[in-house]
């Protein structure tokens, strides 16, 4: 029997998989903690993270994995990480954290990657760098170089989130040119690290890590880290990627013309394209994928929502005595379009798609003698769902086809509400599989280590579990309005 062991580090809870290499069946899973990790905001627009939770939770989760599966440790042939983008974790030369990571939904950093959009200029930017710095983990270093100069004087290299992992269980502090790419630091027109934006900013380039393969062998595990685990020491860690690209991998989503999509607690629409094109304002977002090299160029597209699923988990401890499926069923049970409720669903800090604005969640045509909680609960779907359209517009102006969306099983894809509005709204239509992102990390370890030869060889066990199509709904008109109610609170 041989196992390859993915884990998924998310911003509300760290998953883990285990996949039986030879059958693609997935063995077991499970996630920590049982209830949302907790984010910190110490002040407004901040949300920041302990690393040292991330570990803990991988640990619990790894244990518990191996433990139902009932699987030797000497079985586990390779494992593979996936993490939560745009973070930044700071390390002295001991390789210790210096301060909480700095998650991707903190806000302060914006003003800082304004200021280098604007001296570098757009041009620049947009043509080496694929976006604007924005709030990206590039300037969530100049905001700590300028507020805690005596912290980062210590900074011996900085991380990505699944950098910070892999080094843990390692011992070798390493990165990928898809995290380089993911924190603006990336050259895509000369195919390097992007050092005139590191002089902008005044970062010493030795900042940055070793970069090695997406895939291949990045690290050994080492024998602290092994017994914490209950693994066996010296198992390599053979690949690594954001949640996003590992969530397009996880759907063998790799070619030009390919959709991606998930709903957790922030939402994306990604999309694989060969041509080194950008959204001139960097309302979406291009990145290195995970099979991106400078003689096949394979970018993605990427459009994020920071506020979906944490709209539907704040609805729910709102509400106080329902479940997601209760949630779900009460969708169900009033017509399209909520009787003229509407949500916006950018709570959760600045939004990309928005211009980096920050607007806050609202409530529109809310009715006392009408609306109930089953409208609350269909209008959060359609809010969510009329926020990707609104940035897959943006999407398609770039040269992006949407005609098919792939998406786990999960989240909010598990509700037919959402899928249907989704669907109709698009005019995709929607395919549903059985895989998430730890299974995802899984088989890219197993791509990584060599077990798998061809990623036709590591996909041919994926399972299509449902498929939604377009309908004649009056999902345009319903649309409509919702913009209408964007529009006011962007004046």
């Amino acid at each position: 029997m041989s196992y390859l062991l993915g884990i998924d580090v998310g911003s509300s809870s760290v998953k883990a998989a285990l996949l039986d290499a030879q059958s693609g069946r997935c063995a077991g899973g499970a996630f920590y903690p049982k209830t949302e990790q907790k984010i910190n905001s110490p002040q407004p627009g901040f949300a920041e993270q302990d690393p040292q939770c991330w570990y803990d939770c991988a640990k619990d989760a790894v244990r518990t994995v191996l433990r139902a599966a009932k699987a030797d440790p000497a079985e586990v042939k390779a494992i593979g990480i996936a993490y939560q983008m745009h973070g930044l974790v700071c390390a002295d030369k001991e390789k210790n954290v210096l301060r909480p990571a700095i998650i991707w939904c903190d806000s302060r950093a914006v003003p800082y990657g304004n200021a280098a959009f604007a001296a570098l200029g757009a041009e620049k930017c947009l043509s080496h760098l694929m976006n604007s710095p924005g709030n990206f983990t590039a300037a969530k270093l100049a905001w700590v170089k300028e507020h805690q100069p005596e912290l980062y004087a210590k900074i011996d290299k900085i991380m990505l989130p699944g950098d910070w992992l892999a080094m843990k269980l390692t011992g070798e502090t390493r990165t990928t040119v898809s995290g380089l790419s993911e924190g603006i630091f990336w050259d895509f027109k000369n195919e390097k690290p992007a050092d005139f934006l590191l002089d902008c900013f005044g970062f010493d380039k030795n900042l940055l890590p070793e970069i090695v393969p997406t895939f291949g062998i990045q690290g050994h595990l080492s024998a602290a880290a092994a017994a914490d685990f209950g693994l066996k020491t010296g198992t390599p860690v053979s690949y690594r990627a954001g949640d996003q690209p590992n969530n397009a991998l996880s759907l063998n989503v790799l070619n030009p013309g390919e959709i991606a999509a998930t709903a957790g607690t922030s939402g994306v629409v990604y999309g694989v394209t060969d041509k080194k094109q950008y959204d001139p304002l960097s309302r979406v977002n291009t990145f290195a994928h995970v099979n991106h090299s400078e003689e096949n160029p394979r970018l993605g597209v990427l459009l994020c929502i920071n506020g979906t699923g944490i709209l539907k988990a704040w609805v729910k401890r709102l509400l106080g005595d329902v479940s997601y499926d209760e949630m779900n069923r009460l969708a169900e049970s009033v017509p399209a379009g909520s009787d003229g409720l509407t949500i916006l669903p950018f709570g959760n800090g600045a939004e990309r798609v928005l211009g980096n604005r920050n607007i806050g969640a609202q409530i529109g045509g809310l009715d006392f003698n009408r609306h109930s909680r089953a409208h609350l609960c269909r209008a959060v779907q359609e809010g969510v769902v009329f926020s990707f359209m609104y940035g897959m517009e943006v999407m398609k102006a770039t040269g992006i086809e949407i005609k098919t969306i792939r998406a786990g099983y999960a989240n909010m894809f598990m509700s037919d509400v959402f899928c249907r509005t989704l669907a109709g709204v698009s005019g995709a239509t929607i395919e549903l599989y059985d895989t998430d992102g730890a299974l995802g990390a899984a088989r890219g370890a197993g791509l990584g280590a060599g077990i798998y030869r061809s990623f036709g060889e590591a996909f041919q066990t994926l399972e299509k579990q449902n498929e939604f199509f377009p309908d004649n709904g009056n999902y345009a008109e319903i649309y409509a309005l919702w913009k209408k109610h964007l529009d006011r609170a962007l004046k």
